[in-house]
This record gives C-alpha cells, structure tokens and sequence, in this order.
C-alpha cells in the first residue's frame, strides 16, 4: 500500500523491554526432554535466590485452528517451556465427560532468547465441533509454574464417529494494525477495532496482512486536523523503521501490549498472513531500498528474512521443520488450507514471497504474484475441495490498482485489455477454477484501507474464460484511511459498494476503520457478508447461496 510516512518524534517512552529469534513447535508432551544447563536458567539469580517469576508478557492466542488441531501459541518472561492443559467444555463452562475431562496436558520444547522467548504448540487428533478450554503457563527447569492465563477455541465440524458433522461458524477478517503512527492511544481505549471484531463472538479471525508497520515509526504524538492530539505509548523498537531482528520482533510486542487485541486473541483463535508492511512498503524480492531512513540495511532479501523469522515467531502458525511427521506444512511456508469442515476451506495465499518487481506491469509474458509452485498448489487443493464454500484469502485486492512510483503494486496495471504482467497469473488461476468446475470461490482481501465489495463477470471483461465471482475488501482496523482506489477493467469488476474516510485519516472515532463478517448456517447454503465499521455499525451486507 502506498503512502505518505509520518514524520518521527525525536522524543519516546520506552515501557517494553526487548527480546531476541524462532518459535518452537511441539505435537506431542516433551516431558523427557532435558531441560537447559545453568547459564539457561529460567530466572536470573542472586545470592541463590530466585529473583523473577515467570510471565505471559505477551498474552495468548490460538491459531490456524481445523476439524481436529490447532496451534497453541504463547510467550515467556524467560527460558522455559509452555505448558498447556486442555479440558473440553460446554458453552457455559462446564467441563465436559471424556477423554479431556481431567485436562490432557501437553508441553512445547524449551524456548529461550534465540526464540525471544515465542512457544508454539500443535494439539492435533483433537475431536471436530469440541470447546475447549486452555489453561496456559510456563515451567522452568525445576518444574515451578509461572503466571496462568486462559484462552478458548471450539474446533470446526467435520467427521466424528464415521459422520459428517454440521454446526454454523462466524468468522471476520480485516487488515493493517498500527500503521500510519496510529498505535496504541490509552486516551480512546487502545485499539478499539479490535474490542468490535471480538464483540461479534466469532469463531476465528482472518488476518488479512499488515499484521505490523514496521517501516511506520510510532511517536508519541500525532497532529490531526480538526481532531485532539493522538498520543501513542511507545517502545524503542518502535521509534524507527525496523532493520535488526529485535527491532521487527518489538513491532509485535508492541501490538500484543494493547489489551483488546489480547483479550480476542485468547478467546478467537487467528488465521494469519502477511503483506508488505511486516517488512517494509511495496517491497518485493531482490529490491534495494533508496529510503534514507534505512541507515543500516538496504537490501530487501535481508529484511525480509528477519521480518519474516519475527513474523513467525508471533503468528500462532505451525512450524514445519518442528512437526513430526509433518502435516501438510513445509518449513516456513506461509500459504496453506485450513479446513473448518463441510461448509469451509479457507486458503491463506502468499502474495509477497514470490512476487515480481513493481514495474508498470504490462510485460507481454507472465510475471509472478503467486509463483509456479503456490499457483499449483492452490489449484490442485481448489479441485480437491469438498467443502460448500472456498474462501481464497488473498493479500492483495485482485483488481484494484495500487500505484507505487511508476509501476504498480497492485497485480492491475490500470490497463482495461487482455491480462498482462501479473494479470496473466489470474487468468490462469481463474480460468483453472472455470475448467475444474469449482464452486462457490469467494475471494476476501485488505491492503487498502478501505472496504469495499466488487462483483467480478466475464460479461463486463476484456477476458472472459472464467466464472463470476465476488472479492470484499476490509480494513483498516487501527491505521489510517485512505481510497477509493481505481477498479481495472481487464476482469469485469463492477463496484458494488464502497466506504472510506479521509486520507491518513485517525483511528479516534473508528468510523473509518473496517472489518469483514461472515456468517455461515449450519445447513452451509449461505455466505453472509457484512462490512461493520469500528463502533459496530454495519455499513454494508449481501448473502450469497450456494450452487
């Protein structure tokens, strides 16, 4: 997403200690794993004393969560292992007869510094369409449990006892946290977005990218127009546009330090991708940056991998080189399916790892967005697909045009003829998807700061071998605004809707700030999409039916 970066306050209020790189994943109890030598002890120690007890400075979250596992996500104050007791439970509480009536018990491996303290765990083989409830802490090397936290997730339906099982989900989706400057603000709350999205009791959320700014210094205030002082908290991670691997792991502590983004990560478990902004704008492999504000590192590949290495460690996904066996994940790979039964395929796509520089985009021959292997991918899984409704969760709005300098960022070159460039992948993915006779494809995006709904039909398009199709558009949910953007002709969209705020835009009121809501009934023949502003106002709705 293109845009005009605030200007740095020289002035800052560190209330965050740093940390330091990787999440351990674990499918299984690791009760006999040896536990660290003396100089990676969990607590610092003074006289023989145990100075420190173990906390959750982060909060907790689930993720990624399917018919039967889930990803349990949390981290440590200091080298230890997370400790997770899983107990099912009824919709009141009530622990329910079973197998995890007394709490089944499992336990990452040890997480220290080299992780920044990050711990991940896969529950796998759990039952379809179960609550649970999670009980999380963290052990150090004598066994002694630090701080407690809860959180909760109720697994899709799918198959149990031979059976196909149904049951109704909700879910939302939006993009672009702390972006602009717009941080934390304790005078409105904190990150109020995010207290609406939970307020819906969804059964997950789609992150749709952006998850971080780390190119969007956060001063501690910002001048707006017409409105009060926004004045943020602070860290120094967040002072300046992130280089070192601390620096881009301070960019998700700091959005894990705001209380309504914690208390819905613990109970909604998250889907996650990312976008341009964990690393920095527009960006795309192989770039050198000519931003003077990056004094220590220019070449994009390399922050690129710390960003995505600190991307991980915070996101609530599987990593694979930890799984045994594995699982459908390779390691580090960001795009994958996460089946929520019989009504759901969601397919997180990755539309920054393998795309093509940001020229004018009107290259006679394919240039990628997705790459060979992910296109594949996503159309193999397309094809394969029981499920009603197939959700392609795309980063990056499919015919919106997004300039960046004299090319585009946007997969659209503004050109209204035959696909070029990057267009040239979609028509593919497209027309696979016409061919294989897959139905019922939604596809649900951000990036631009501003929501919108978009009908795309080869009656309107300068290509035609593909099947209509519709693509909603949230976000922000605590950054500025910004839009419309332009639609390009090539595939037929018509714009069904739109709503957007000022450019650059506060967060204050949240009436310019987005997010997506769909709900699917049991019987799984309706999509009901609602586009709901940040004070809880529905601005937008449509239900589709299945075919």
């Amino acid at each position: 997403m293109s845009e005009t970066p605030r200007p740095q306050s020289t002035a800052r209020r560190t209330v965050l200690a740093t940390g330091a790189a990787a999440s351990a994943v674990l499918l299984l109890p690791a009760s006999a794993e040896a536990a660290p030598g003396r100089s990676g002890r969990a607590a610092s120690r003074h006289s023989g004393l145990v100075s420190s007890r173990l906390t959750l400075p982060s909060g907790v979250a689930t993720g990624d969560v399917s018919s039967n596992s889930a990803v349990l996500w949390a981290r440590s104050s200091g080298t230890s292992r997370l400790r997770a007791v899983l107990r099912a439970v009824d919709e009141s509480g009530q622990v329910l007869r079973g197998r995890f009536e007394h709490g089944v018990t499992l336990r990452s491996g040890w997480v220290s510094g080299q992780t920044d303290h990050t711990a991940k765990i896969v529950a796998g083989r759990l039952p379809s369409g179960t609550r649970f409830e999670v009980t999380y802490a963290f052990e150090d090397e004598l066994g002694r449990l630090g701080e407690s936290a809860v959180a909760h997730f109720t697994t899709a339906p799918g198959t149990r006892f031979g059976k196909k099982t149904t049951a109704a989900q909700s879910f939302v989706w939006t993009a672009d946290t702390a972006g602009q400057g717009y941080g934390i603000n304790p005078e409105i709350g904190g990150m109020r977005g995010y207290a609406a999205m939970h307020a819906t009791k969804p059964d997950f959320f789609l992150h749709s990218g952006d998850t971080i700014y780390a190119d969007n210094p956060i001063p501690e205030t910002v001048e707006v127009k017409g409105e009060p002082t926004w004045r943020n908290i602070t860290t120094e991670e967040t002072s300046k546009v992130a280089e070192t691997l601390n620096e881009f792991r301070g960019r998700h502590r700091y959005n894990m330090m705001d209380v309504n983004l914690r208390e819905m990560y613990a109970d909604v478990p998250v889907i996650a991708q990312w976008d341009d902004h964990e690393t920095t704008n527009n960006w795309w492999p192989g770039e050198v940056l000519e931003d003077p504000r990056y004094t220590q590192v220019r070449d994009v590949d390399t922050l690129a991998a710390r960003a995505r290495r600190a991307w991980q460690e915070y996101m609530p996904i599987a990593d694979g080189r930890a799984l045994r066996g594995g699982d459908g994940f390779e390691p580090a790979r960001i795009h994958r399916k996460i089946s929520r039964g019989p009504s759901l395929d969601v397919f997180a796509l990755d539309m920054r790892t393998f795309k093509g520089e940001n020229t004018p985009g009107l290259e006679q021959t394919e240039t990628p967005i997705l790459g060979e292997e992910q296109l594949q991918w996503l159309i193999r899984e397309l094809r394969a697909s029981t499920a009603t409704w197939k959700v392609i969760a795309n980063d990056l709005p499919l015919g919106l045009v997004v300039p960046d300098g004299k090319g585009q960022e946007s997969i659209s070159n503004a050109e209204h003829g035959a696909p070029l460039g990057r267009e040239l992948e979609l028509a593919r993915l497209l027309k696979a998807i016409k061919d294989h006779g897959v139905k019922n494809v939604v596809f649900l995006t951000g990036d631009v700061h501003y929501c919108a709904a978009h009908h795309y039909s080869p009656e309107r398009a300068a290509f035609t071998d593909f099947e209509p199709f519709w693509e909603f558009v949230a976000g922000p949910i605590n950054a500025g605004s910004f839009g419309p953007n332009a639609l390009d002709g090539t595939f037929g969209p018509r714009l069904d809707f739109e709503a957007h705020g000022p450019v650059m835009g506060s967060p204050r009121t949240g009436e310019h700030q987005y997010f997506g809501h769909v709900e699917i009934p049991e019987d799984g023949r309706a999509f009901r999409v609602r586009l709901i502003n940040a004070q809880g106002t529905t601005v937008y709705s449509r239900t589709l039916t299945a075919r």
